[in-house]
């Protein structure tokens, strides 16, 4: 006899939620408990057990539980942050009334942002309740420092009333920003002016809003909220950086901007390749593409250039080529009159040096360097002044490559222009791939030129 259903509560904690939109699906795709179970190699025991937040379930269960329910990802990309709630959560949820519904940022801030919040409805219709989504999801966003941050008083007043001047001002602080942190890296000052600005549109989310203005409004602290991160990821403020960027991917979610959603989506997939997880990169980047037809060319060869990143550090030597030839087809239809302002970075120089960046990582393990190399020079030749900190990484692969294959000359040539360029940035990721330089260099240890130039590394990354 088929087991009563019991009513789910989504409000309840980030795992309710998962378990409510698990129920969703199922019942969508007409399937029972056992029957999604034997789809997905599990028992239907459990399946019940999970939609009742009875068990946990894991990144892999709930991938295959997307592929079998034909869900576009909800899953899987939810429960990243039910899993932070769970490991964060040192008390009792909120015990708001479960009518008030509110946005990650609405609840850090201590209210809603344009009126009585409508109430909690899980509607079986909707494809996705976005609200409640955003609503379980609050305690993931807000843990740790950057709660401080939200929460924090800003030092210039908030407006009583968001106006279209708050929203440019907004917009400008990010392009200004972004900028600043091309030129000089994350570290330092940067970062700091960057927090205050975030701090203060932050607020903006918890003063009125008229509806029209709303979508202008949370695109714009989206986007700064990348930019900020990036800036924290630049100094290893990295789990400052994870939340920023989710952070990021709410707001642009929640006014359904996709081609700022994919923007947060290639960042997070970019630190998570970073900080050696390709595995996640390649699941984050492959989300950004989620519904492609609504992104630019410029966006989907971004994206492309992730996966080709993770795809490279897996050792996945032809796909890594393929994803590399995806970026390029999608790139070759680029208009940049037509694209978003925040993809005006994206040029020919910081798509070869992406690409090079993918191919680098092949070309170390053996493959084929010349493409790497003139991918490298392409960009290292095509980054202005304002992108430093590009140039930058891109001629320091250039010569750690150099290095790899045996050339110490031009290496030596490319080195000390990339140790005078770091010289410049308060980068730390910057230093690290000088480290990386410096640890290639050894094998010429015999050549005088080499020593100093692995002396001259040491120094720098040390400061």
């Amino acid at each position: 006899m088929p087991r009563p259903l019991k009513p789910l509560d989504p409000s309840r904690s980030a795992a309710d939620w998962f378990g409510a939109e698990l129920q969703y699906w199922r019942k969508l795709r007409k399937l029972s408990q056992d029957d999604l179970g034997r789809l997905v190699h599990v028992s239907g025991d459990l399946i019940s057990k999970i939609e009742r937040a009875v068990r946990p379930c894991k990144l892999r269960l709930a991938q295959a539980l997307d592929a079998a329910l034909n869900t576009g990802g909800v899953l899987a990309r939810s429960l990243v942050l039910a899993q932070a709630e769970i490991d964060n959560r040192s008390g009792e949820m909120d015990k708001r009334p479960s009518t008030a519904v509110c946005s990650p940022l609405e609840t850090a801030l201590g209210g809603t942002l344009d009126g009585p919040p409508p109430a909690l409805e899980w509607n079986e219709s909707d494809p996705v309740e976005r609200r409640n989504f955003l609503a379980v999801t609050s305690a993931a966003l807000t843990a740790g420092p950057l709660a401080q941050l939200l929460t924090s008083t800003p030092a210039t007043a908030l407006p009583a009333v968001v106006r279209p001047a708050d929203v440019e001002q907004v917009r400008t602080a990010a392009t200004t920003l972004r900028s600043w942190d091309n030129l000089y890296g994350g570290a330092g000052v940067v970062r700091d002016t960057a927090l205050a600005q975030l701090r203060w549109a932050a607020g903006l989310l918890n003063s009125r809003c008229a509806a029209p203005l709303r979508a202008e409004l949370f695109s714009a602290v989206s986007r700064l909220a990348t930019v900020v991160g990036a800036s924290a990821f630049d100094a290893f403020a990295h789990d400052d950086a994870h939340r920023l960027f989710a952070f990021a991917t709410s707001c642009a979610e929640e006014v359904d901007n996709w081609p700022l959603r994919a923007i947060s989506y290639n960042l997070r997939s970019r630190q998570a390749i970073w900080r050696g997880d390709p595995d996640a990169g390649l699941t984050l980047a492959e989300l950004g593409l989620a519904r492609a037809d609504r992104l630019s060319p410029a966006e989907q060869s971004m994206l492309h250039n992730a996966r080709a990143r993770a795809l490279a550090k897996m050792g996945r030597t032809q796909q890594t080529l393929a994803a590399v030839g995806a970026s390029d087809d999608s790139f070759a239809s680029t208009t940049p009159a037509t694209e978003g302002p925040w993809m005006a970075y994206y040029d020919s120089a910081q798509h070869h040096g992406d690409t090079g960046h993918a191919l680098f990582d092949l070309a170390l393990a053996g493959h084929p360097g010349p493409e790497a190399l003139r991918r490298l020079q392409t960009a290292v030749d095509g980054h202005g002044d304002g992108f430093a900190r590009s140039r930058a990484f891109s001629r320091t692969k250039l010569a750690t490559l150099q290095m790899a294959a045996s050339d110490p000359e031009h290496a030596l040539v490319e080195g000390r222009t990339a140790l005078a360029e770091v010289g410049d940035l308060r980068s730390l990721r910057a230093n690290h791939e000088l480290a990386e330089l410096g640890q290639v260099a050894h094998r010429h240890r015999n050549l005088p030129d080499v020593r100093d130039l692995r002396e001259q590394i040491a120094t720098t990354v040390a400061t």
